[in-house]
């Protein structure tokens, strides 16, 4: 989980009633450089004290974290006269010299406060980089929630957390959503498959992504949302044309997919550039990935029936071809037309019905 702090200096009138929004939301740090600010804080919230250009006070009272800015202090010799408190730096990145000094702190304090002025995010990768193996928290500045979660991803494992100066009531809310939009791992199931049917033509999407995926990962699919089967993408070699990694050859237009906003399910249909979708593995391992481009055709078509050892059941219609795949257990890579009743796929099967995409718990019949 990406650690999320909210920075109360700037604060006038809506200062107490962004506090207490953020308590409630459970952010993991309020930053003041007023000790009061952080006085009657709950234990669940970080207390940082971040006395920028000002003198040390004696004692630290509430705070557990100090972020020392440039001839504030050393933090070692202050980590020892005041044994409760952890100390950081903080570092204003302008030039190369600045950002040697952000890679230091980075590698050896317990916390960095990173401060990035140009918008380029490649100091920021420069630093991440540096400070792989370190065992040290990165704290990194954000303007806004849209650049946090831009900032999330950096080298794709990203800041371990992220500084924004709330300006209205709100704000907190929304940064903690996006740290917590970082996707969770899937319950996959073993199917079986027990019918396929040659039914005509009609029309089927590709779904092509920003991204390049790996042997054995794909997106879930199926014609109801309660069922899905995996399909892999285009990374196995093929005997008549080359591969396409981004590409996944997923499905009839009316087929369902997980999106990458909230468990949302989108029709295959509704995706076009700049949509996200969820990006899963064999071991229920998922990533959110960009939709770069979805191309409709008419096709011939193949449904598959499979069922659950629990007696449910999923329908996915692909294209019916050879050379459009899905994946079963082990990541053992399956040719739709080759599929047969006993033939296992992985799958997944959500419990919930869905209504516009969001899952809803109501009376529903898809068959």
């Amino acid at each position: 989980m990406k650690l999320t702090w909210i920075d109360v200096r700037s604060l006038k009138s809506a200062k107490k009633a962004v506090i207490e929004e953020a308590v409630h939301q459970r952010i993991d740090g309020v930053v003041s450089s007023s000790l009061s600010d952080l006085k009657g804080l709950p234990p669940t919230v970080k207390k940082v004290f971040l006395p920028q250009g000002k003198e040390l006070p004696a004692e630290f009272g509430p705070a557990d974290v100090v972020i020392l800015s440039d001839r504030q202090g050393d933090a070692g010799e202050l980590a020892k006269a005041h044994p409760t408190v952890e100390f950081g730096r903080f570092v204003e990145i302008v030039d190369a010299d600045t950002l040697e000094d952000a890679c230091v702190a980075s590698r050896e304090e317990k916390w960095a406060l990173l401060l990035f002025r140009d918008p380029t995010k490649i100091p920021l990768e420069i630093v991440l980089a540096a400070a792989a193996k370190a065992d040290g928290s990165i704290i990194t500045v954000a303007a806004d929630v849209e650049e946090a979660t831009i900032i999330f991803g950096v080298l794709e494992h990203g800041s371990d957390g992220v500084m924004m100066a709330p300006k209205t009531v709100g704000d907190a809310t929304a940064l903690k959503a996006a740290a917590e939009a970082q996707p969770a791992e899937l319950q996959l199931t073993e199917l079986e498959v027990v019918r396929t049917e040659h039914i005509g033509m009609g029309e089927r999407a590709c779904v092509d992504t920003c991204s390049h995926f790996r042997e054995d990962e794909g997106i879930l699919v199926g014609s109801h949302s309660k069922g899905m089967i995996l399909c892999v993408s285009e990374t196995h070699p093929l005997p008549y044309m080359p591969t396409r990694p981004f590409r996944v050859n997923a499905g009839a237009i009316m087929s369902y997919t997980i999106s990458g906003e909230n468990d949302r399910t989108n029709y295959l249909s509704e995706l076009q550039a700049g949509s996200k979708v969820l990006a899963v593995d064999v071991k229920g391992q998922t990533r959110v990935v960009t939709v770069g481009r979805v191309k409709i055709e008419s096709r011939p078509l193949i449904s598959i029936d499979a069922v659950a050892p629990d007696g449910r059941s999923a329908n996915l219609i692909l294209q019916d071809d050879w050379h459009v795949r899905v994946l079963g257990p082990g990541g053992t890579v399956l040719n739709s037309t080759e599929l047969k009743p006993g033939d296992k796929v992985l799958g997944y099967l959500p419990t919930a019905d869905r209504h516009v995409g969001y899952a809803i718990d109501e009376f529903c019949i898809e068959k």
